[in-house]
């Protein structure tokens, strides 16, 4: 018994020194393994009698798990330990501050085209919307523009496939198609409600609500410099009644101008111009009494009246139906509006310009 007694106190000593796995492994062998010395015991009680075999055969058992019991002690100390550097050297220190993700905003152009469309909705305005990829019909044909016209030139209009030679689609040039869509819908769904039929042949001259619309988007043309983007964005407007004239488009874009620039003291100027769609046609310029840009006249949009070949091919009849158009450029009343001289800086994506307009 003693000497199990001392084989006992020796592993548990030997187990202490060992201060990694692998050394607790070695030193296990020493005691339980094929060749140690708890296992060299069991073999020597062979010569001993049977009573001799049972009572030292309980003592070497007792002493077996006396040694296994310290030998999984030391093993669960050496993890402990193992785990506890680990975490000191993963420390987190909670008592720094948290690092937050930079906060977004609109872009400057969803800016201003947020802010185009609250000002005419404030007039009745309606927003519409409708396809990039544009048939010529649509595009050209239905805003009264000849077929010879260069803005129908491949040096002009991105076109793509799934047309026709005679009808081909193309990457609008304009967001006026989307005025002939709603003006077209417009009519179709009062001449419905009128006639009380599915007839729509012929051009409606009954009574309908003003057409009242402005369609911003993006557009696309050939072309590329510090001023021009190949895609730029665009918001046509549109009033189309019965007593609709040059004197409320005037009204209409004046105080829109005034408003969009916080400017009451803003000048505008109705210069004579031509587009196909409208007649008589005028470019709208711009002047600022103070600041960088006082004293220059600045063009910002094209407006008309709207050509009784357009009011026929929205479906009305222009003897009983007139209007006025307008568009203009939400990508040049950013640039005036915020005083940027680049229009490639809204397509950059650097994200030091964009900052500014948190």
């Amino acid at each position: 018994m003693n000497d199990l007694t001392t084989v006992v106190e020796a592993a548990r000593a030997a187990f202490e020194l060992a201060h990694t796995p692998a050394d607790l492994e070695n030193t296990k062998a020493q005691y339980l393994g094929k060749s140690g010395r708890i296992t060299e015991m069991m073999k020597g009680m062979a010569t001993l009698s049977v009573e001799e075999k049972k009572t030292q055969g309980a003592a070497i058992n007792l002493a077996k798990q006396t040694i296994e019991a310290a030998l999984n002690a030391r093993r669960q100390a050496l993890a402990d330990a193992e785990l506890q550097a680990q975490l000191q050297a993963e420390a987190l220190d909670v008592s720094l501050p948290g690092r937050q993700r930079g906060q977004g905003g609109l872009h400057p152009v969803s800016l201003t085209l947020e802010r185009i469309e609250a000002i005419f909705g404030s007039m009745g305005f309606e927003v519409a919307q409708g396809p990039e990829i544009e048939s010529d019909w649509f595009n050209f044909t239905a805003l009264n523009t000849p077929e010879d016209h260069p803005a129908r030139s491949m040096h002009d209009t991105f076109y793509v496939e799934g047309g026709s030679e005679t009808a081909p689609n193309l990457l609008r040039t304009h967001t006026s198609p989307m005025q002939i869509r709603h003006a077209v819908q417009h009519v179709k769904k009062h001449r419905l409600a009128a006639e009380g039929s599915s007839n729509t042949s012929g051009l409606f001259s009954g009574a309908m609500p003003e057409i009242r619309v402005i369609a911003p988007g993006r557009t696309y043309r050939v072309d590329s410099d510090a001023t021009h983007s190949p895609m730029f964005h665009q918001c046509e407007g549109l009033w189309v009644g019965e007593a609709v004239s040059f004197k409320d488009l005037k009204y209409v874009f004046t105080d829109f101008c005034r408003t969009f620039f916080e400017n009451k003291d803003l000048v505008l100027r109705f210069r004579p111009s031509f587009f196909p769609f409208t007649e008589p046609s005028a470019e709208i310029d711009i002047q600022f009494p103070s600041g960088p840009l006082a004293g220059r006249w600045l063009e910002v949009a094209g407006s008309g009246q709207v050509h009784p070949n357009v009011i026929r091919n929205m479906g009305l009849d222009p003897e009983r139906y007139i209007g006025f158009a307008f568009g203009m450029g939400p990508d040049r009343l950013t640039m005036l509006r915020y005083g940027v001289n680049d229009l490639r800086l809204f397509f950059d994506g650097d994200i030091r310009f964009l900052s500014q307009f948190r």
